[in-house]
């Protein structure tokens, strides 16, 4: 749980990205975070998020999902009742007439 809380503060830090979702299994040695926002500036994050993490945990996978399908956003916008704003959500979740 260190090296994902170290590894989101430096994505955070490291390019205008938002903090989406996190998810805890095996009583928290096991973290995905999810940031969204332009395909760069999510890799540079996860470059700088993946190398912070590592310098105090271990890190499984790093991975950047380009455009992803709608179905994917659904599933990695769970929390999505949490935004207040619709204007904030991704295209693929959008209302077609929002």
């Amino acid at each position: 749980m260190v090296a994902a809380a170290v590894g989101l503060d430096a994505m955070l830090k490291a390019a205008d990205v938002r903090f989406i979702h996190v998810e805890k299994k095996l009583g928290g040695r096991l973290v995905t975070v999810v940031v969204d926002g332009t395909v760069s500036a999510v890799e540079a994050a996860a470059k700088a998020g993946r190398e912070a993490a590592a310098q105090v945990g271990k890190v499984k996978l790093c991975e950047v999902i380009a455009r992803p399908h709608k179905e994917i956003l659904r599933f990695l916008y769970q929390d999505i009742q949490a935004l207040d704003d619709p204007e904030e959500l991704p295209s693929g979740l959008k209302e077609p007439n929002a």
